[in-house]
């Protein structure tokens, strides 16, 4: 079991309770010690949203980490963990026997207790046995530290009350919301042009023998066999291909700001006075 001692060398080290996995649950809280044997018996680990939240874990399977305190339960069932109300400072024999059959733990000779304190830092040690020694005994209800007055929902340790407020803060955290890839495919296209071919063709010209071309007509023998030929030419369409860039495409990344509204729940404490009373308030 851990010892009180080794809960006030926690207090300032800034720990964690952790899952036997390594999976950190959250911050340490506040540890509640027995009323009567005045040891550690649970651990309110800090979770929910920026560790507003505190969540309630029983010390009597934990062990000691360096800083952090390890227990046997995973990140899910502890922030499942039934939500009770401390306003007193302490866990009443309902609260607690809830906890203990959430976690499967027996309660055993637990319920005789009225609750348990809870403590924070070096007043783990010193706030209960101060408290609860100086506090009392007194007629007028002052103690060692000359309070006025004395507490009736437990020890007296001071002679004023804290009043205490949520503050919602609000960040942001950055996911990956999809993914946008550039792809280079082939399609084929059928496409067709005009062009002009030229294609020569034979044509028989008859001119009449005159004085201009006498001499060429009467060239050779006057009665004669042979053969002139003439070779006709023509043009054929040609295709040919050639691959060139006609652009450049890239991915690039710009974003836009959308405003978003967050609402949450703060709690705010109240401190009412019952009687005549007079307000300095400062």
């Amino acid at each position: 079991m851990i010892s009180t001692e080794e809960i006030k060398r926690l207090s300032s080290g800034g720990g964690n309770v952790v899952a036997d996995d390594g999976t950190r649950i959250g911050g340490i809280g506040q540890v509640y010690l027995d009323d009567q044997t005045s040891n550690p018996e649970w651990v309110t680990a800090k979770t929910g949203l920026f560790g507003t939240a505190e969540s309630f874990v029983p010390l009597a399977q934990a062990n000691l980490s360096g800083n952090d305190i390890v227990v046997p339960f995973d990140k899910d069932k502890v922030k499942d963990a039934p939500r009770v109300s401390d306003s007193d400072g302490h866990l009443s024999r309902d609260q607690e026997a809830e906890l203990y059959r959430y976690y499967g733990l027996d309660y055993g000779d637990a319920g005789v207790d009225s609750g348990r304190s809870s403590g924070d830092g070096q007043g783990l040690g010193q706030g209960q046995g101060q408290g609860q020694g100086q506090g009392r005994g007194n007629g007028d209800g002052r103690g060692a530290a000359d309070t006025v007055g004395h507490d009736t929902s437990g020890p007296t340790t001071d002679s004023a009350m804290t009043r205490s407020e949520e503050e919602l803060h609000v960040g942001t955290q950055d996911q990956e919301s999809g993914r946008v890839r550039l792809r280079k495919y082939v399609e084929t296209e059928h496409v067709t042009e005009t062009v002009p071919v030229r294609k020569e063709r034979a044509v028989l010209e008859r001119e009449p023998i005159d004085e201009a071309n006498l001499d060429e007509a009467t060239t050779g023998p006057a009665i004669s066999e042979e053969e002139h030929e003439v070779v006709l030419h023509e043009e054929r369409p040609v295709v040919e291909k050639s691959a060139v860039p006609v652009e450049r495409i890239k991915l690039d990344k710009t974003a836009d700001v959308e405003e978003h509204e967050v609402s949450e729940d703060v709690r705010k404490e109240q401190i009412d006075v019952d009687g005549d009373v007079e307000d300095t308030r400062r």
